[in-house]
């Protein structure tokens, strides 16, 4: 029998200035699992990188650089270089160690085999397809801040722009309630579900396909007590008056996705639309807003 070849892949990387982080991260995201960035100096640009099997979705990968450029009004240049295939998702899952996240959660990957954190609510995920997720700054907010409001103990929850599935997981262990999750991306949509599975909450997660509040699935729930919004600093702000319409009186959002340098604009973006900033949640560069609307 022949011996199988592994799949040719390939780094994509990017530098970029701050500002544009989060449009460029997003773009890579929407057709690479995983997502890394870093910068050698404290005010020099970004650098993102990410792996991909040589040729695949590039159309849809030019599409969403281009996007991110018109957003972000940053040009930046996609640079490619050939990735050695074989152990490179041992070397990956190396360094993605179980994440101790607050007081309440462990986030792990597929490949862990040692026993679960006592105390702590652990959230696998396929290393495969999403190691690094407890890593990321404004997962970590956001998970900091659901633990921060557990004991009001919200009913009616949305996860807008779920991804993994994550946040959602957390609420439906912390919480024992039932758990909207949408996303515009249908792949997400499906990894959300099987990571509910694997993690033993399908019964409460359900995972839906929507843009926004514009589809119904969103709204279904509404008012909601809690709102989770990983998305991105801009989208935000034009989701602010909905996000106050759909939120009970009382009810809270979790806000994330942005830089802590875009605080304010998002602020101001929901504080015309009567929600208070309750606490922030900072993690490094990113930071994480817990948002309530008046009674």
């Amino acid at each position: 029998m022949a011996a199988r070849r592994a799949t040719p892949l390939e780094t994509v990387s990017l530098l970029v200035p701050e500002e544009a982080l989060p449009f460029y991260e997003q773009a890579l995201l929407s057709i690479c699992p995983t997502v890394g960035f870093f910068r050698d100096e404290d005010e020099g640009p970004w650098r993102l990188e990410a792996v991909k099997p040589v040729g695949d979705r590039d159309a849809e990968l030019a599409t969403a650089l281009l996007l991110a450029a018109a957003l972000s009004g940053v040009e930046a240049t996609l640079e490619r270089t050939a990735t050695e295939a074989e152990g490179w998702l041992a070397r990956n899952l190396e360094q993605f160690p179980e994440q101790l996240i607050g007081r309440r959660f462990a986030v792990r990957g597929t490949h862990e085999t040692a026993a679960p954190v006592a105390g702590r609510h652990t959230l696998t995920v396929d290393a495969g397809l999403a190691f690094g997720s407890g890593e990321h700054g404004s997962t970590r907010g956001c998970l900091r801040a659901l633990e921060f409001i557990a004991h009001r103990r919200p009913r009616r929850l949305l996860d807008l722009g779920t991804g993994s599935g994550i946040l959602a997981m957390a609420a439906a262990k912390l919480l024992h309630r039932p758990v909207i999750a949408t996303d515009i991306d249908p792949w997400s949509v499906r990894v959300t579900q099987q990571n509910a599975a694997l993690n033993g909450v399908s019964g409460l997660v359900r995972g839906a396909l929507a843009d926004g509040w514009k589809t119904t699935a969103s709204r279904a729930g509404a008012p909601y007590d809690l709102v989770f919004a990983n998305i991105l600093a801009r989208p935000l702000c034009a989701m602010a008056r909905p996000l106050a319409q759909h939120l009970a009186p009382g009810g809270h959002a979790i806000l994330a996705g942005l830089l802590a340098t875009q605080e304010r604009m998002v602020l101001s973006a929901h504080r015309r639309q009567g929600l208070v900033l309750e606490r922030r949640f900072p993690e490094g560069q990113w930071s994480a807003l817990l948002l309530r609307k008046a009674s």
